[in-house]
């Protein structure tokens, strides 16, 4: 990957990543602009919804692992895809395995105490898969 490549993929990466503390588990979170997650919650509040999430690595062969996580919800047509810089994101895949749950809030909420969507994880299997791939493709064999 040319350093062009590489600086454009870095300028769409979304920086809004943590995790919170729900009864003594780490639960990964994205954090999304304020406009659409309220503009989310507006199509789907009081709805009965399914999210389908994907989550597409992309990876350099020099130790540079992205993932592209779809998030496709079942009502009000919507699909975010947001990109990660999964070398500096481990725990954050880390903890979506050990929880098989996923977080949206948003920026001006207390992380985890407020404004916040959770989606269950419905095959864990697939994100320990997923770790796996991101933590060999960080660190190169030899």
């Amino acid at each position: 990957m040319s350093d062009d490549e590489m600086k454009k993929l870095m300028d769409k990466v979304h920086l809004g990543v943590t995790s919170f503390n729900y009864n003594g588990t780490q639960v990964p979170c994205i954090i999304l602009d304020e406009k659409k997650f309220d503009e989310i919650m507006a199509k789907i509040a009081g709805k009965p919804v399914s999210v389908d999430t994907n989550l597409n690595i992309l990876q350099d062969g020099l130790g540079h692992v992205f993932v592209e996580v779809v998030l496709t919800f079942s009502q009000g047509g919507i699909e975010e895809k947001l990109l990660l810089y999964a070398n500096e994101s481990v725990p954050f895949f880390e903890s979506l395995e050990s929880t098989a749950m996923l977080a949206l809030s948003s920026p001006h909420s207390q992380v985890g105490k407020e404004n916040v969507f959770m989606i269950q994880l419905p095959r864990p299997e697939k994100i320990t898969h997923a770790l796996e791939i991101i933590k060999k493709g960080i660190i190169p064999e030899k």
